[in-house]
């Protein structure tokens, strides 16, 4: 009764310290799917325009914006008129351009959303290219610049974020085997003394399993609800975060957190229980 008394504390606090550590997982992992939704929705909200030539037909424009919705690049497309080109140059300059120069400089062109994996240098170019080979069109333009530093920054981002996870995800596996270890000390006389009147590793092993598959159970849901928590006060405040969530990767974050409690737990005490069955009565003072 007393070793079961001391036991409990153990138990409790490898349970917390295991919670802990995958919860501070879980923020991470939390944050490398927003940040990898966030590079989405910033790659697929950046257009493409496709300038036609000033003689082209509104037919032969409506014929090549079906054309290019039908390529696996395309996300969507818009067809913008000389006239709406014109309204829209002068909201951003503030005069009207047609007024101030006696007629439209501008194209009718269609603006396209890409979708994510083509949002590159290497696809754009060889995309524009494709398209060119219409006659219809003109040029085919986008924001360069935006496109090669949006293109650096996410990189440098994934890089550090995918180190940080690697490292981290180390150290939750040192911390968890260290604390579940930590926590198996309490048992080791228990242990022995079991081995001593005859009874077989795996009935010793056993319930010990059974208590640490429990252990790593309660410390994942109990991750689970901190990090559910964390993510309903961030998503109150910044509404923006709920539209960028992936239901289907945040199940599988869940999951990984309570399925990695669980295997860890268990791991580490089986291989305590062992080592204490190994070890000699005198060695476990």
């Amino acid at each position: 009764m007393a070793t079961s008394k001391k036991a409990k504390p153990s138990y409790i606090n490898a349970i917390m310290g295991v919670a802990l550590v995958l919860f501070l997982l879980g923020i991470l992992g939390w944050l490398v799917i927003n940040g990898r939704a966030l590079t989405r929705a910033f790659k697929e909200d950046l257009e493409v325009n496709v300038d036609f030539h000033d003689n082209v037909s509104e037919e032969n424009v409506k014929k090549m914006r079906s054309i290019l919705d039908k390529q696996p690049f395309v996300r969507k497309s818009r067809i913008i008129t000389k006239d709406e080109a014109a309204a829209m140059q002068s909201q951003v300059e503030g005069s009207n351009i047609v007024e101030f120069l006696g007629y439209n400089p501008l194209f009718t062109s269609i603006s396209l959303k890409m979708r994510e994996g083509y949002v590159n240098a290497d696809s754009l170019t060889k995309i524009k290219k494709f398209i060119l080979q219409s006659n219809v069109v003109r040029d085919v333009t986008w924001p360069n610049m935006v496109v090669d530093q949006m293109h650096n920054n996410f990189r440098k981002i994934g890089i550090i974020l995918g180190s940080i996870s690697v490292i981290l995800l180390i150290v939750v596996i040192f911390l968890i085997d260290n604390t579940v270890r930590l926590a198996m000390f309490s048992n080791r006389f228990l242990i022995k003394t079991m081995q001593m009147v005859g009874a077989t590793q795996s009935f010793i092993t056993r319930p010990f399993d059974i208590r640490a598959l429990l252990n790593g159970l309660t410390s994942g849901v109990i991750a689970v609800i901190g990090l559910w928590m964390v993510m309903s006060f961030a998503e109150s405040q910044l509404p923006v975060l709920d539209l960028l969530n992936d239901p289907l990767l945040i199940t599988i974050l869940v999951s990984s957190m309570i399925i990695l409690g669980i295997l860890i737990s268990m791991i580490s005490t089986h291989r305590s229980v062992v080592k204490y069955l190994k070890m000699h009565v005198d060695d476990l003072y």
